[in-house]
């Protein structure tokens, strides 16, 4: 019994740190892209500049609770052509770019991102684009 507990153990709590982290994950990148749409919403409105655009987007990033929302990359571009049937108009793209972290499984994310250097977060990028009004 106690070596069959020996060798199950570990891999149970592998399995259940990692459904933690990967739902701590889900969550944030959920955030992340619900702050893009709102910067787009934001963008889209006539007489709103670039800086109330972001302003937006990491107030919602702190609302959200997530750590590095002052650091956030917010990129907006306002010309984007988007094709609506035959015609195409003009639209804004909200792209969010989020410094995110594992806290127990972050060696391993470093397996399956080999360019990343050592401790360093990954990037959740999240895009939203709206047609202007």
């Amino acid at each position: 019994m106690l070596i069959e507990t020996a060798f199950v153990l570990p891999l149970m709590l592998f399995i259940c740190v990692g459904i933690f982290e990967f739902g701590r994950a889900f969550q944030h990148w959920q955030i992340v892209t619900n702050a893009a749409r709102e910067g787009a919403r934001i963008a889209v409105l006539p007489g709103m500049d670039d800086a109330i655009v972001t302003e937006r987007v990491r107030t919602y990033l702190q609302a959200g609770a997530l750590e590095h929302w002052d650091t956030t990359e917010v990129d907006i571009d306002r010309n984007t052509q988007v094709a609506i049937g035959a015609a195409t108009v003009t639209a804004s793209n909200v792209t969010v770019e989020y410094p995110f972290a594992f806290m127990v499984l972050q060696p391993v994310a470093e397996l399956v991102a080999p360019n990343s250097v050592a401790g360093t977060a990954f990037t959740m990028t999240a895009s939203t684009t709206m047609r202007n009004e």
